[in-house]
């Protein structure tokens, strides 16, 4: 073989090879049931001890779908450091009745307690700036359950990567934890550090990637109860023999925006990572817009008009994938720290609204806007369903909003 000839197979194999790894995680059998959108972590979402070297961490999640197997992403992207990890266990929570609802995670079941591993062995140090996902583990997770996820540190970065707005307690413990570990004498931290997607084995079952705001994670809803829109919509679709094989992920930021300013990556740099790389993803929902109009001093029609460029370009992505995407109208802020007196921020939020509803480029419109508002008083939310600030919704609106969405991925 000459040298040429050699080289060029060589790098068919090395472009095969890369085609398989990254179909691993976007497609195949494999399908997300839960994830969440990774960001930096500042001092202050830090641990109150500054750091979670040396501690235990557990960590409870809502899936959507189950499977008889599944596997864990991680994620150190954020940090500089590498994260040294001793071990990592999957387990069933005890639901108990009388729980308080701050303690709802603490106690697992032992029994049911299994350790994933990385190329075979419990123990991985992850990079900084990279991830890892664990070898498939089987595992009988149920539809719609709460899984506790135990992770245990040896060294960790100064900042960890982490996802801010969780609405779910985090316990930490000193020390290495085990299966009957009893957690006391904790640390309560409401981030999730370091877990990114859950992923089942599921033939024939796909997931809707839901990128949003802090409406999309969940500000106003009640910690530990997980009732975001999100929940609402996948606890929905379980309802629905015909829904039932459709996964629900929420990639919302709080604070985050489609383009201008905004907290975390916005929209724009996240979107590929955070909804088309998912496993298993066949439908987008694009729900954000909000924080944009917020800054709106004067510049009304421009600023929508870049808006709906960014959502033009979403399209245009799902579309080169086969996937469907969804618009959701943008709720209203009359009385809300974003309030402008009707003007300007309002003018642009009906103007994009509008392109929503009826410029057809989405596969399909769904009409938060129209739940939400005040049909006296359309530029403000219904009094029965803000949380206070007249911005985000109260747990009775995210149920009219993840109820309203499912009626619409029924076709209803």
């Amino acid at each position: 073989m000459t040298i040429k000839r050699f080289f060029t197979v060589a790098a068919v194999l090395m472009a095969a090879f890369a085609t398989q790894a990254k179909g691993e995680k976007d497609g195949g059998e494999w399908v997300a049931t839960w994830a969440t959108a990774t960001e930096f972590t500042g001092k202050g979402d830090m641990p109150k001890s500054g750091t979670l070297t040396e501690k235990a961490i557990r960590q409870i999640v809502h899936v959507s779908i189950g499977g008889k197997t599944m596997r864990l992403h991680l994620s150190n992207e954020y940090s500089k450091e590498a994260v040294e990890i001793k071990s990592v266990f999957v387990a069933d929570i005890v639901e108990n009745a009388d729980t308080k609802t701050e303690d709802i995670g603490i106690a697992i079941e032992p029994k049911t307690a299994r350790y994933l591993k990385f190329g075979g062995k419990k123990t991985i140090t992850i990079a900084g700036g990279e991830t890892a996902v664990s070898d498939p583990l089987n595992y009988d997770l149920k539809p719609l359950q709460r899984l506790a996820i135990t992770i245990s540190y040896g060294s960790t970065p100064v900042n960890a990567t982490s996802h801010r707005g969780s609405r779910t307690t985090s316990y930490i413990i000193k020390g290495e934890a085990k299966p009957k570990t009893i957690f006391k004498d904790m640390e309560r931290e409401d981030h999730w550090y370091n877990i990114a997607t859950i992923d089942v084995e599921a033939e024939g079952r796909s997931a809707i990637a839901c990128i949003g705001n802090s409406i999309t994670d969940g500000r106003g809803t009640t910690t530990n109860l997980q009732n975001r829109w999100t929940d609402r919509l996948a606890e929905t679709l379980q309802q629905n023999e015909a829904t039932r094989n459709l996964a629900v992920l929420n990639l919302g930021i709080g604070g985050n925006s489609v383009f201008y300013g905004g907290l975390s990556a916005p929209a724009v740099k996240r979107y590929d990572r955070d909804c088309l790389e998912q496993a298993g993803v066949k439908t987008v929902v694009v729900f954000e817009g909000v924080n944009d109009l917020g800054g709106i001093n004067g510049d009304a029609e421009a600023r929508a008009a870049k808006i709906i460029e960014c959502y033009k370009e979403f399209i245009r992505k799902a579309h080169e994938r086969g996937m469907k995407i969804y618009g959701a109208t943008i709720t209203p802020f009359l009385g809300s720290f974003y309030d402008d007196g009707g003007f300007f921020r309002e003018a642009a939020r009906q103007t994009i609204n509008k392109w929503i509803r009826e410029s057809g480029e989405f596969d399909g419109v769904i009409d938060f806007d129209s739940i939400i508002r005040n049909p006296a008083d359309p530029s403000k939310m219904k009094d029965e369903y803000h949380c206070g600030d007249w911005l985000h919704p109260n747990p009775e609106g995210y149920k009219a909003m993840g109820e309203f969405a499912g009626k619409v991925f029924r076709g209803e």
